[in-house]
């Protein structure tokens, strides 16, 4: 006999005092309710409910029982928490990638939210591009990530798809800082400021092709691992770079005409695994997913666009 089975179908009928309700309950139906309550009165050999047309009791002998089964329960979840938390390793880690240039109280956000819904286990955050993300992600180095796209997906699964348009970063007083929107044909002539191709090859080439289809081909590009150095080549007017929205009084975001670009984003992680780490990595997709809205103001991307450029990136920079 399955005695916590068994016990756990005792505590719902002794919380429902009756039996319609509880099959209800415990999405079963009632004949097979009434057999288990039975064969649990049947092995302990004392009568737990009395029965009548119009009610149900508990008797003496299942009031008595009453919480020593809830404690029961109680310690047999602890137990297959515990051999949750060890199939996610000794210290119960999620590791979790992340691209630079998200922003500082995204990542704490992220954090936050996290904690707030797995305390039992401890969030390894690791900076890294999409690129080595998803090497990571096919050794097993990484349980999850944040990714950009395109990238090479195919072995992954991935989270909802979030994108952002992208503008141009201008320094404040450059006379295209006085239009409301820029062309990307207009910036032509301007260095373009980057991250680095190896974070993100597939993101990288894509933005460079859109440009130059819409007139811009940048004559030098400098790739930018640090948003800091990025925006410092951008404030002494050496180059633009193109990012989601930007909040800074030295420089000037511009959207861009049409949009012809967006960024986007999604987390994403290997096929199959433990059920542990499977609940994990769902858990952290949600947040993430909910913190990159919230916090850095991402949207929904449609799934037919989504199938014909992959996801993409957040705030910053970079990839």
């Amino acid at each position: 006999m399955n005695l916590v089975g068994h016990l756990s179908c005792f505590v719902v009928v002794a919380e429902e005092l009756h039996f319609g309700r509880a099959a209800e309950r415990l999405g079963m139906a009632q004949p097979p309710l009434s057999q288990r309550i039975q064969r649990l009165e049947k092995e302990l050999g004392v009568r737990l409910f009395d029965r009548s047309s119009r009610r149900v009791e508990l008797t003496a002998p299942g009031r008595m029982l009453l919480d020593e089964a809830r404690d029961i329960l109680a310690r047999v979840d602890r137990v297959y928490s515990i051999a949750d938390r060890s199939r996610l390793g000794e210290l119960g880690t999620l590791r979790a990638g992340l691209p630079a240039g998200l922003g500082g109280s995204v990542v704490a956000a992220l954090i936050a939210a996290f904690r707030e819904r797995r305390p039992d286990l401890r969030l390894d955050l690791r900076e890294t591009g999409t690129a080595e993300q998803v090497r990571a992600l096919a050794d097993g180095a990484l349980d999850v990530g944040v990714v950009r796209h395109p990238c090479d997906a195919r072995d992954l699964e991935l989270g909802p798809l979030l994108g952002q348009p992208v503008g141009v970063l201008l320094p404040a007083y450059a006379p295209l800082a006085a239009s409301p929107e820029v062309h990307l044909a207009d910036l032509a002539g301007h260095d373009l400021v980057a991250f680095p191709r190896e974070e993100a090859p597939g993101m990288y080439d894509e933005l460079l092709a859109v440009c130059r289809r819409h007139g811009y081909d940048p004559p030098g590009v400098h790739e930018a691992r640090n948003p800091q150095f990025a925006l410092g080549l951008v404030l002494a007017g050496s180059a633009v770079a193109l990012a989601p929205r930007a909040e800074d009084g030295a420089v000037a975001w511009r959207p861009l005409l049409g949009e012809p670009l967006t960024w986007r984003t999604s987390t994403a992680w290997r096929r199959g695994g433990e059920p542990a780490r499977e609940r994990a990595v769902a858990d952290f997709t949600a947040v993430a997913t909910a913190v990159l809205r919230d916090e850095a103001g991402m949207t929904a991307v449609a799934e037919s666009r989504a199938r014909r450029v992959l996801p993409r990136p957040a705030s910053g920079f970079l990839a």
